[in-house]
């Protein structure tokens, strides 16, 4: 796992709030790993195109990480992907925060944003391992309590592979900032913690099975009841 700070570029470096920017790679991990979805932007015919996916990270692959992306082989945003750089963001809402004054109302948050020309996988046994890490990064343990993929499930799915190399991280937290003047109005001010929650696990109607040990954690950890 690498540890050398995030360097800035032309594309990452921040323009405001310059004091949100997180410097060391660390928090670009913990962004990445305590997300589960991510959304990837790239150009096909001419226009921008925006798509929220699944993703995985292997912090061990490459100088600074591999994060991966997989999508059908037709998929226009999979094909156009490796011959551009494309921009990966995955965003977390810790809160919403509300000020005396609308102006100042915002949002606590940790984002990170990653540009990068992505590797079309072509190697099987890296492509096994990189879909492997996707459905683990949802559910640690699920690729080991489910049939692999086979060739022709293989064939449909293309995985791209992208250096967590240029990357930048920006959060905010804590309270509202209200402007001096405003602090006596007669408005509350304060703070909406946001969280990601699980409910009991389903399962479903073809299954007399009991719910796996791994799937039981996975969400207890986002907060379904024991």
């Amino acid at each position: 796992m690498a540890t050398t700070p995030l360097q800035p570029t032309a594309r990452t470096a921040l323009r405001r709030e310059k004091h949100r920017a997180a410097t060391e790679r660390a928090a670009l991990y913990d962004v990445l790993i305590d997300g589960m979805f991510c959304h990837l932007g790239v150009v096909v015919d001419g226009a921008p195109l925006v798509l929220p996916t699944a993703y995985g990270v292997d912090l061990d692959r490459g100088p600074d990480g591999t994060l991966y992306l997989h999508g059908s082989v037709a998929a226009r945003s999979v094909v156009a992907a490796p011959v551009q750089t494309v921009c990966v963001t995955v965003t977390h809402a810790d809160g919403l925060v509300l000020a005396r004054s609308a102006f100042h109302h915002s949002v606590n948050y940790r984002s990170a944003v990653i540009f990068g020309v992505p590797r079309l996988i072509t190697d099987p046994d890296e492509k096994l391992h990189a879909l492997n890490r996707i459905v683990d990064h949802l559910v640690p343990g699920r690729s080991s309590g489910t049939r692999a993929p086979n060739r022709k499930e293989l064939a449909k799915t293309s995985v791209l592979a992208l250096s967590l190399t240029e990357a930048s991280v920006k959060t905010r937290s804590g309270e509202a900032n209200d402007e001096p003047d405003d602090v006596d109005l007669p408005h509350w001010t304060g703070v909406v913690p946001l969280r990601v929650v699980a409910d009991e696990p389903i399962t479903n109607s073809d299954c007399d099975l009991l719910v796996p040990a791994h799937v039981r954690t996975r969400a207890n950890q986002l907060g379904a009841p024991s």
